[in-house]
């Protein structure tokens, strides 16, 4: 028999390649029948809320083990730009397990996780304010603006795999590099 984190790995995987996957769908990658993935989710938006909360988690936790506040009032440009290359890698990690979610309607509305996100939104804005303070990230935006564009690379990193433009193996440092530095040319004036 299945067990609940068995089957939620199998959402997960079957969301991640299809977000428009059927509670019926679902069951068939878990290698379980409908009546007991229903047993372990009440309907699609309890699994939907599970994995969403899994997602934020997840988050969480790669901004503590980062020691975020810490490294924001360190004011330490290299430990502050090597903070950002590390969180990148580890969110397009996290995105192989929670990619769908980054977009999925259900899960970007539900309240509870919605005011989660935005508190941790925050952590992240903190530092993308530090780094502009200590010069690795350019102020000519603002922060919170940054934490969209990071999103957004996030979506279009996880969006890219999916269409097999970009090898996974090449994906944190073109993710980085693009972020830190853009799309210009390197060494090429922009006009």
């Amino acid at each position: 028999m299945s067990t609940r984190e068995e089957i939620l790995g199998a959402a997960q995987r079957r969301l991640n390649l299809d977000p428009t996957s059927s509670m019926a769908d679902i069951a068939a990658a878990a290698g379980i029948g409908r009546a007991t993935l229903h047993r372990h989710f009440s309907g699609r938006e309890d699994l939907l809320v599970e994995i969403g909360t899994r997602s934020l988690d997840r988050w969480e936790q790669r901004l503590d083990a980062a020691r975020v506040g810490d490294v924001c009032t360190s004011e330490d440009a290299a430990r502050l730009r090597e903070t950002l290359v590390t969180l990148l890698g580890q969110y397009l990690e996290d995105s192989d397990d929670f990619g769908f979610a980054l977009t999925d309607q259900f899960v970007l509305a539900e309240p509870t996780l919605t005011a989660r996100g935005e508190a941790l939104a925050e952590r992240e804005i903190e530092l993308f304010a530090a780094a502009q303070a200590a010069g690795v990230l350019r102020d000519d935006v603002s922060p919170r603006w940054l934490s969209q564009a990071c999103y957004g690379l996030l979506v279009a990193a996880r969006d890219a795999l999916r269409a097999g433009d970009v090898p996974r193996r090449d994906l944190d440092a073109v993710v980085s590099s693009f972020f830190l530095h853009g799309a210009a040319a390197p060494g090429k004036p922009v006009r």
